[in-house]
């Protein structure tokens, strides 16, 4: 491997200092109003009360933090996968009648854990991919960014680089060669790829089902910069917010290549919701207590791909 790419892998082994620090902090001022619940290696399952003689609308929620939405108020947070309550598989179940959630997003989680156990501690989250059967009716899938830590990169690495280098480019100018290759747009392609290889499995476990694919939402503006809520070099705004916009595209891509595949996009509904915004869906470097962790969403974010989600529906 490239020493060029090792260098940001090696520092973000468990993200930046500041950023763990800052979601740590996030993380303990929200246990001080944790539920009562136990951890459990079971999937969060939520079923409305069916009509007489009908057999539940069967709904599969999966993704990492984006879709469990820890730090959104009514997270869970003992079984560390931090899905919150009011999350936006929840809301779309509580909207469509007799429906059954099978919710298995899990905070960390990556393409891997489609197919791969997700360990806390003691606690194992099976694979993702478990829970279907040929009985499930909708799928929505969110995945991707913690392959490759690329969210850590682009959030944790790329901060600590802007710290020397403030005015200039510095995490682009790590990452992309003189010739043009680009580390991290490269990694985008290869998730793109994971991502089709788990949809074809979807279809497979699951071939009646409607599957939707949910983006990210737009986390920069497409012009400046507000180094308060998110410390990047101001030369590297465009280039996370186009790694950003390269990663919205795998997943259109993805959910175009099986077939019925349906893409949710987040990315375009939150145009000037960006985290430098005046009505942010997404949370800065500093953890709002009670409403959202570090760069993750609030609940205005959750209800509006809900809403998308419903629309298509």
């Amino acid at each position: 491997m490239p020493d060029g790419l090792r260098r940001p892998a090696r520092g973000l082994a468990v993200l930046a200092p500041l950023l763990v620090a800052l979601l740590l902090a996030s993380t303990l001022t929200a246990c001080e109003s944790r539920s009562s619940a136990q951890p459990s290696e079971e999937p969060t399952v939520r079923t409305s009360d069916p009509l007489p003689g009908t057999d539940p609308y069967v709904y599969v929620a999966m993704g990492d933090s984006y879709t469990a939405a820890h730090g959104v108020p009514g997270t869970n947070w003992l079984d560390g996968c931090l899905q919150s309550h009011r999350n936006y598989p929840n809301l779309v179940a509580d909207t469509l009648p007799d429906t059954k959630l099978i919710d298995v997003s899990c905070s960390g989680a990556a393409t891997h854990h489609m197919w791969d156990v997700r360990e806390y501690g003691t606690i194992e989250h099976p694979p993702q991919l478990d829970a279907l059967t040929k009985d499930t009716d909708l799928v929505t899938i969110s995945i991707g960014y913690n392959d490759f830590r690329l969210f850590a990169t682009l959030f944790g690495r790329c901060a600590e680089l802007a710290k020397k280098d403030p005015e200039g480019s510095p995490c682009q100018d790590r990452l992309i060669r003189p010739t043009g290759y680009d580390y991290l747009a490269k990694r985008v392609v290869i998730i793109g790829k994971r991502l089709k290889k788990a949809l074809l499995d979807i279809r497979e476990r699951a071939p009646e089902a409607r599957i939707l694919v949910v983006s990210y939402p737009h986390l920069l503006p497409e012009t400046g910069y507000c180094r308060g809520r998110v410390p990047l070099a101001k030369g590297d705004y465009p280039y996370v917010r186009g790694i950003n916009e390269q990663m919205s595209d795998a997943q259109r891509e993805a959910a175009e290549s099986i077939e019925g595949g349906e893409y949710v996009d987040v990315t375009a509904a939150s145009v000037g919701h960006d985290v430098c915004s005046a009505d942010p869906w997404v949370a800065g470097i500093d953890p709002v207590p009670t409403r959202a962790a570090a760069f993750h969403p609030f609940a205005v974010e959750q209800r509006a791909v809900a809403d998308l989600t419903l629309d298509m529906l």
